[in-house]
């Protein structure tokens, strides 16, 4: 009787059903093409109908939907905004920096970094987070019992997070660029701006390759709309961070051009 499966399938190869064929061996090479057809048809009467895949969810990626959103930014207090021939001199700057780093990005990967400086794996996401803000930042104030006047004066990178030093940032690819980019705004989304942050962000933005990929424009996006949001929240112009928040604004703005969240001239 034939199998539901020769019933659904023609047969493209004929195949001699002959005497012995109970006693076909598996485990053996096949002595010739009519045992080899054969084997492969045995062997596709064995597989279940149906089979269902052992997926870890921890190995899947927490997005797996890329969703650009074209919501723009906040709206700045009336002289919170930078000027635009400010914000062109940024891109300028920021221009020519890209352009320094893509010349000398092999003579900079190549440099033997210090041993103190151990770059966490990749999937490591908490170590990112130490590595690039210090666990000072990334635990908070309280993580630490020493007070200031108790506190090393030696410089710990550990606790105060690694600079994005050219010897360092050289050695990323792309994806640890958007990876790491990523792991740092999901961090900024929950709290407050420090100057690490936006070393570290710069930077990234300084290796990150044009033309966006769809997840590296909805990434930066993501930035700027909380920068913006941050910043609309400032009494002060004299805030320290609000230059640093408006310069990361006209960079994702102008530079990676989103112009619907550039700052537009008072």
């Amino acid at each position: 009787m034939k199998s539901d499966v020769e019933e659904l399938m023609p047969r493209l190869l004929p195949v001699d059903c002959g005497e012995g064929i109970d006693e076909l061996d598996l485990s053996g090479p096949p002595r010739n093409p009519q045992e080899y057809l054969r084997q492969v048809q045995l062997e596709a009467s064995l597989c279940p109908d149906v089979v269902v895949a052992q997926i870890d969810p921890k190995k899947l990626k927490k997005k797996q939907t890329v969703n650009a959103s074209v919501a723009g930014c906040l709206a700045a207090p009336v002289g919170f905004s930078p000027s635009l021939s400010w914000q062109q001199h940024q891109v300028s700057n920021f221009s020519d920096i890209r352009q320094t780093i893509t010349k000398n990005r092999t003579h900079w990967s190549n440099h033997t970094l210090d041993d103190n400086v151990q770059m966490p794996k990749l999937t490591d996401e908490d170590g990112w987070k130490r590595f690039c803000l210090g666990e000072k930042t990334y635990l908070g104030p309280s993580s630490s019992g020493l007070t200031d006047v108790d506190q090393e004066p030696a410089l710990d990178y550990s606790k105060m997070g690694f600079p994005p030093l050219l010897s360092i940032v050289s050695r990323f690819n792309q994806s640890t660029v958007l990876m790491l980019l990523d792991i740092l705004i999901s961090w900024f989304e929950e709290r407050e701006f420090v100057p690490q942050l936006g070393r570290w962000l710069y930077a990234l933005l300084a290796c990150l390759e044009k033309p966006l990929l769809p997840e590296a424009h909805s990434s930066i996006r993501q930035l700027a709309r909380r920068c913006a949001q941050l910043r609309s929240t400032m009494i002060s112009q004299e805030d320290e961070n609000l230059p640093a928040l408006n310069l990361l604004i006209c960079l994702v703005a102008r530079y990676f051009e989103q112009v619907d969240l550039a700052d537009q001239p008072e």
